[in-house]
């Protein structure tokens, strides 16, 4: 395997640029981690509420309300799917964000009239509220790497353009024998009182 060529000496570069964005399911930046785990949390929940919809009301004090709890959990499976098998799951997080502001309304609707499991509906919506601030976190930490990289700077003052210092190569050549493919051959040498003019000597 090729490595990639280091900077010339006395070069400074700059450092290498971050991850232009999600890379699929291969990628394994933190932020990509974190929103993979988000989705597997989102069909956990999504089945949750597809499988138990009158358990989950009946804990929380809003019987009546499967059919909606339902289709709450359908559109967590769906956004779960999308977030693991998408290339970029950003827009899909950013949904998981705004299904989180429609959960937190619902929860606390519950809060209206005399709710006898108001305490399990504070834990519920204090709940959905760490998990939105995760997926905050996780939005804004997708985009942020999908933003271009500042371009690499070099610093050349040290540099004097040749590879030592002039006194250690002065005489370095004194010694050097011209290889004999690199001669001109001898039809092509010029001729001097008829004979052609020998190589000089090394």
């Amino acid at each position: 395997m090729s490595r990639a060529p280091s900077p010339p000496s006395g070069l400074t570069a700059a450092a290498p640029p971050a991850p232009r964005g999600a890379t699929g399911r291969g990628a394994h930046s933190g932020h990509e981690r974190l929103a993979r785990g988000l989705g597997w949390f989102s069909i956990g929940l999504g089945l949750a509420e597809l499988l138990a919809p009158r358990a989950l009301c009946r804990t929380l004090g809003m019987e009546g309300r499967e059919a909606l709890v339902q289709a709450y959990g359908a559109r967590e499976v769906a956004t779960g799917v999308a977030i693991l098998m998408s290339h970029d799951p950003t827009p899909w997080i950013w949904g998981r964000v705004a299904g989180d502001a429609l959960d937190l309304a619902t929860l606390a609707t519950g809060f209206e009239g005399d709710n006898p499991k108001s305490a399990h509906l504070a834990l519920a919506a204090a709940a959905v509220a760490g998990v939105t601030v995760m997926d905050v976190v996780c939005v804004q930490g997708l985009t942020a790497d999908k933003r271009p990289a500042r371009p690499g700077a070099f610093d050349y003052r040290s540099r004097s353009g040749f590879p030592r210092p002039a006194g250690a190569m002065r005489g370095a050549a004194a010694g050097f024998a011209v290889p004999a493919d690199f001669r001109i051959p001898g039809p092509l040498r010029p001729w001097r009182n008829g004979r052609p003019v020998p190589d000089a000597p090394a």
